[in-house]
C-alpha cells in the first residue's frame, strides 16, 4: 500500500474534522454538505488505519511477553493472523474511489421501442426505483414526467437523495450509478389479444446531482424558450405558458420542464437537470481520454444494446454484464434490488482490486 498515500489521506481527515468542529462552518449549508460527505467517506479508511496501527502494536507487545512466558505464544499468534485481513481491508480502502459516490442522482427513465407497452414498462421501472429508494430511506422526487395514455411513462426525472450525509460516504450514486442503460422486457403486454409474448425497451440514464460549484454556467449560454404544458394526447394541461425548454448552446443539451404550474419553478428544475447532464458530459469528457468504461453507459434505446432483461413468464432478471440470474423478478420489481446491486457492487470491487476499471460498465 502507499504509505504516501495513506498519510495524506489521514492529513485530509483530521483537517476536515477541525473543519466540522468550527461552529461557522454551519452558517454555509452547502459547504458543511460537501465537507460532512468527503468527511464520511475518510471515516472508514481513518477506522481501518487505527485497528492496523494498533493490532500491529499488540503483536510487538505480544512478542516481548512470550521472550519471557511462552504461554502468550497463542495471543502473539492469533494477533498476527489477523494482520493480513487488516492489511487487505486497508488497501482496498486506498484505492481511489468514484469521486460521486456520496453524490444524490437524477434517473431519467425513456421509453423506447414497443409503443405504449415500452411506456407501461417505463412506468414499472420508475416504481421499482422509488420503491427501492424508500427501503432504503431516501427521499425521491418527481422533476418532471410525460405521461402516456395508458398509465405509463413516456419520459420522466426522477430525483433520488439521502438524509443528511450518508454513511460511509456511500450515497445514491454509490448504489445506482450501474443501472444506466437499455432494460429490454419480454412479456404478453396488456395490448396483445393473442397472448403472445412482446419484447420491447426503455433507456435508464443515472446522473450524479450536481451543485453549483460542480458547474458553471455562463447564462449567456442558454436560450430559453417557454411554452404550454400538454398531457396525454396532447391535451392542455395550462392556459399559460408555464413550461420551459432550455437549450446549452455550446454542448447542444436540451432540457424540458412542464411538471410545475409556474414558469419559476420549472425553470429551476430544468437548470437542476442541466447541471447534472453537463457534469455527466464533463466526466464523460474526462473518462472517454483516461479509457474509462463510464463512455459505454448507453444513450440510445435499442433492444439489441440491453444491459438487463426482465422476463415476466419466467420471473427472471438477468443482468447481462455480469451474467447475474435471479429468478425473483417480481420481488426485484416491488423494489428488492439488492440482490442485483450487490452483485453489480461485488464485481466492480474485484475489479477495482484487480486494476480492471471496465468489468461492470461493459
Amino acid at each position: 500500500m502507499s504509505s504516501e498515500r495513506l498519510a495524506a489521506l489521514l492529513d485530509e481527515y483530521a483537517e476536515l474534522e477541525k473543519r466540522l468542529a468550527d461552529p461557522a462552518i454551519h452558517a454555509d449549508q452547502g459547504t458543511a454538505r460537501r465537507v460532512g460527505r468527503r468527511y464520511a467517506e475518510l471515516v472508514p479508511l481513518h477506522k481501518a488505519a487505527g485497528e492496523l496501527e494498533q493490532a500491529r502494536a499488540d503483536l510487538a507487545a505480544a512478542r516481548e511477553l512470550v521472550a519471557e512466558d511462552a504461554s502468550f505464544a497463542a495471543e502473539a499468534e492469533s494477533i498476527a493472523a489477523s494482520l493480513p485481513g487488516l492489511e487487505e481491508r486497508l488497501a482496498e480502502l486506498l484505492i481511489p474511489r468514484d469521486p460521486h459516490d456520496a453524490k444524490d442522482v437524477i434517473v431519467e427513465i425513456k421509453a423506447g421501442e414497443g409503443g405504449e407497452e415500452s411506456a407501461l414498462f417505463a412506468g414499472d421501472l420508475l416504481r421499482m426505483y422509488t420503491r427501492y429508494a424508500e427501503r432504503r430511506g431516501w427521499l425521491t422526487e418527481v422533476i418532471d414526467a410525460q405521461d402516456s395514455d395508458l398509465g405509463g411513462v413516456k419520459d420522466v426525472s426522477l430525483a433520488i437523495k439521502t438524509k443528511g450525509v450518508p454513511e460511509g460516504g456511500n450515497g445514491v450514486w454509490s448504489r445506482l450509478k450501474w443501472e444506466g442503460g437499455v432494460h429490454r422486457v419480454q412479456r404478453v403486454p396488456v395490448t396483445e389479444s393473442q397472448g403472445r409474448i412482446h419484447t420491447s425497451a426503455a433507456g435508464v440514464l443515472v446522473l450524479p446531482e450536481a451543485e453549483d460549484v460542480d458547474v458553471t454556467i455562463d447564462p449567456n449560454d442558454l436560450r430559453i424558450d417557454v411554452f404550454r404544458s400538454s398531457g396525454p394526447g396532447g391535451q392542455s394541461v395550462n392556459t399559460t405558458d408555464s413550461a420551459v425548454r432550455i437549450t446549452h448552446v455550446p454542448t447542444g443539451i436540451v432540457v424540458s420542464c412542464q411538471n410545475e404550474k409556474s414558469q419559476l419553478q420549472n425553470r429551476e428544475q430544468a437548470m437542476r437537470i442541466l447541471r447534472a447532464r453537463l457534469l455527466a458530459a464533463a466526466q464523460e469528457q474526462a473518462d472517454a481520454a483516461a479509457s474509462d468504461a463510464r463512455k459505454a453507459q448507453v444513450r440510445t434505446v435499442d433492444r439489441s444494446e440491453r444491459i438487463r432483461t426482465y422476463n415476466f413468464p419466467q420471473n427472471r432478471i438477468t443482468d447481462h454484464r455480469i451474467g447475474y440470474t435471479a429468478y425473483n423478478l417480481d420481488l426485484a420489481l416491488a423494489g428488492d434490488l439488492d440482490g442485483v446491486l450487490d452483485a453489480l457492487a461485488e464485481a466492480d470491487r474485484a475489479a477495482r482490486l484487480a486494476g480492471d476499471t471496465e468489468l461492470t460498465r461493459r
